[in-house]
């Protein structure tokens, strides 16, 4: 679900079918140290240029919880969900207990639904979006919403490309680029495939399948992470925590993007981790870093807790 999601918005943004604003893994070898580090600085600027980008995680401004029934969307006080931009009555979302979804805009509200001047529509949540069909948005001004559905919970995630987050970002902070935190793993596959629970910054549980776990030794000792995957031959995705996390670190967890094995072997480049939007907004729906991926070591590599916080 949480993979899925960030998924839904990397299309939303314009990105690949990738994690929405993941660095995608270093192809230069260490043994070219001025190559290697050239090539994750510009990894760095692609992740900032995606991350400030008018429709990324930075343009977060809400993240409203509908009701079963009709919802009354807009930026007056009189509606049951009141948005921090657009007009003053947007219109009605209907969520029916089928977990069906309609909207209809109010007269004169001057929303689009999906770049269309309609009055009413089906809206299709990012959970039922499949393929490259994106969630329905609605869009008003410079702000818009589509709906998430989190373990059948629907709520709307709204987003202005003028939030503050975006136009005060602060930029991003890192430890120095080591690359010896570049390590080749072994990969170990499961056949078939582990269950793992992976919870949520809002208290849900989603259970993935793990294709296998990534071994390693650092300073002598070893270590494992398990990855999951969204699509079957996607890139490894892990979840992970370390003794930084909550210090240096983003406390809930930190992400790796990674290509699939090759002959037993999987490359984890730690300089490339990166924080999850809710290291940036309250309104994201982040995983956590399971205890299987909670390393009892100190990973002085990649980005550093975000100096900017939370805007509440």
């Amino acid at each position: 679900m949480f993979r899925h999601a960030f998924l839904a918005l990397a299309l939303f943004s314009g990105a690949a079918l990738v994690h929405a604003d993941s660095p995608t893994a270093s192809s230069s070898s260490p043994t070219d140290p001025a190559a290697y580090t050239q090539q994750i600085k510009q990894l760095r600027d692609a992740r900032v240029a995606r991350l400030t980008s008018p429709n990324g995680w930075l343009s977060l401004i809400g993240l409203e919880w509908l009701k079963v029934g009709a919802n009354r969307v807009g930026a007056a006080a009189d509606n049951d969900i009141v948005l921090k931009a657009g007009p003053a009555h947007l219109g009605t979302v209907t969520l029916d207990k089928d977990g069906s979804l309609h909207i209809a805009l109010a007269k004169d509200s001057g929303a689009t639904i999906d770049g269309k001047t309609v009055a009413d529509a089906v809206l299709i949540d990012d959970a039922h979006a499949t393929g490259t069909t994106n969630p329905t948005m609605v869009t008003f001004g410079h702000a818009n919403f589509y709906v998430i559905d989190r373990d059948g919970r629907k709520a709307l995630r709204v987003k202005d490309s003028d939030a503050q987050t975006r136009t005060h970002f602060l930029g991003l902070d890192y430890f120095p680029i080591d690359p010896s935190w570049r390590i080749t793993a072994d990969w170990v596959p499961f056949n078939p495939a582990h269950k793992m629970e992976i919870g949520s910054v809002i208290g849900t549980i989603d259970k993935v399948d793990v294709p296998g776990k990534a071994v390693f030794k650092r300073d002598g000792h070893t270590y494992e992470l398990m990855p999951y995957q969204e699509e079957p031959d996607g890139d490894l995705f892990f979840v992970i925590a370390d003794r930084t996390s909550g210090k240096e670190t983003y406390g809930a967890a930190r992400f790796m993007d990674v290509p699939l094995p090759k002959d037993g072997k999987v490359i984890l480049d730690f300089n490339l981790a990166y924080n999850p939007p809710c290291a940036f907004t309250p309104y994201a729906t982040c995983p956590l870093a399971p205890p299987e991926n909670r390393l009892d070591l100190r990973v002085t590599a990649g980005e550093e807790k975000y100096r900017g916080g939370h805007p509440h």
